[in-house]
């Protein structure tokens, strides 16, 4: 008797099929809740953003909320590297991460998918430990290895950031804290890896190379 084996090129086709109908879902309910509020998207509206059955989302994701929270880490990841393409020209890792910091605050109180999502702060600083982590620890690194930090585990330091970050941006939010307010806090938040006041200062005096845009990412996606 001859036992039957799956064919690995169907195999292969199915799971990039379910890839891409994941990535756009998360595009789709990205723009809609960019465009309506976390709140006000419903999952049926993103299933036709995405041009598939309503019944199809609940295939990937089992709730809006595991859905809004698959979007943010997308968010977090992206600007990852945008600010690591930013910073390809910059010899410091202590500047990029820097701007990084910068960016992330700025990004948490502008985004209002970010925004919405601030209250539940474990989920939030988990998602930046796991998203932006890989970028944030290897620049720590980096720059500890140049005498730039002291901050002995990078790892560590980088997931005590992340939750200063959420406690930055919902307080900023709460009190209707002004940008201008935000060096303040990015300083704080470099003095937490190691940094001096000054080395500190005179970091965030640097000009802050533009980031790409979010479609310049979607566009070196599609071309994969």
């Amino acid at each position: 008797m001859t036992e039957d084996k799956a064919d690995p090129t169907r195999e292969g086709r199915v799971a990039r099929r379910q890839k891409r109908n994941r990535a756009a879902l998360i595009r789709a309910a990205s723009d809609v809740m960019s465009e309506k509020g976390i709140d006000a998207a419903t999952m049926l509206e993103i299933a036709d953003r995405a041009d598939m059955g309503a019944g199809t989302v609940y295939n990937y994701f089992r709730s809006k909320d595991e859905l809004a929270v698959a979007v943010l880490e997308e968010i977090m990841q992206d600007l990852a590297l945008r600010v690591e393409q930013a910073g390809e020209e910059i010899d410091d890792p202590a500047q990029v991460y820097a701007m990084m910091l910068a960016c992330v605050l700025e990004t948490a109180i502008s985004d209002p998918r970010w925004r919405q999502l601030l209250e539940r702060s474990g989920i939030v600083a988990d998602a930046m430990a796991q998203r932006i982590g890989p970028f944030a620890i290897d620049l720590l690194k980096r720059g500890g290895a140049r005498g730039r930090f002291w901050s002995g585990d990078a790892r560590l330091s980088w997931q005590m950031t992340t939750h200063a970050i959420v406690g930055v941006a919902l307080s900023a939010l709460r009190a209707g804290a002004a940008p201008e307010s935000l060096p303040a806090a990015t300083l704080r938040l470099l003095c937490l890896a190691g940094l001096s006041r000054q080395d500190a200062a005179e970091l965030l005096a640097r000009p802050r190379p533009d980031l790409p845009p979010e479609e310049a990412l979607r566009s070196l996606e599609a071309e994969r």
